[in-house]
């Protein structure tokens, strides 16, 4: 049974979850984080010197870093519909997945934290309207790329790219603000809401 330490509420826990849910995966979930068993113990932190959430266990192996988990998920839990063995078909996958973890995610963080997180490290107004412009350039590039597929992320079909990229959509959807319209966009999102993991853990009321 795979374990996973890490609050069902963290954006890069519901990565691991949804990807369960994609590969029918059992698993055991321990709330840990903000709210819940400190990050910071001896205990945590000889699994993650990091004390971040989530981290896997599955077996004698203990995995943190949530794009490197769903991967390892996917390759080893026979996952190749979501993560192909062909490396000229991984490749956008790859691709993908680490421009929503280096461009993507850091655009929105310093809004996301000041707007809905109400974080009072993060209230700068030219700080917030910097962040947003940045994001939504972002989001015209993710507009543009699922105008090219007319699917999804990677490409035809849905992939493990899709799971990351998703959930940072919902947090744009979820941050209030003056929206640009992007239609592929937001397409996709309705695209997805037949997926049980994506109703479950990126539209589900969570930010």
């Amino acid at each position: 049974m795979l374990e996973i330490l890490g609050k069902a509420s963290s954006i890069n826990v519901r990565k691991v979850l949804w990807t369960c849910v994609e590969l029918n995966l059992p698993f055991e979930r321990e709330d840990w984080g903000s709210g819940f068993r400190s990050t910071q113990t001896p205990e945590f932190l000889a699994l993650n010197p990091n004390a971040l959430v989530p981290v896997l266990k599955d077996g004698d192996l203990v995995l943190w870093e949530s794009n490197s988990i769903i991967r390892y998920l996917a390759s080893r839990y026979e996952g190749a519909h979501l993560y192909p063995t062909d490396p000229v078909a991984r490749a956008p996958v790859d691709q993908w997945m680490d421009w929503q973890a280096a461009e993507l995610n850091r655009s929105w963080s310093y809004a996301f934290l000041g707007l809905v997180r109400q974080s009072a490290a993060h209230q700068a107004a030219e700080e917030i309207g910097r962040s947003l412009e940045s994001w939504t350039r972002h989001m015209r590039i993710l507009n543009d790329r699922l105008l090219a597929t007319g699917a999804f992320i990677a490409g035809k079909a849905f992939s493990l790219a899709d799971i990351p990229v998703a959930l940072s959509i919902n947090r744009w959807f979820g941050t209030p603000f003056d929206h640009p319209h992007l239609p592929a966009v937001s397409d996709y999102f309705d695209r997805l809401s037949d997926r049980p993991g994506f109703a479950a853990h990126c539209r589900n009321g969570l930010p």
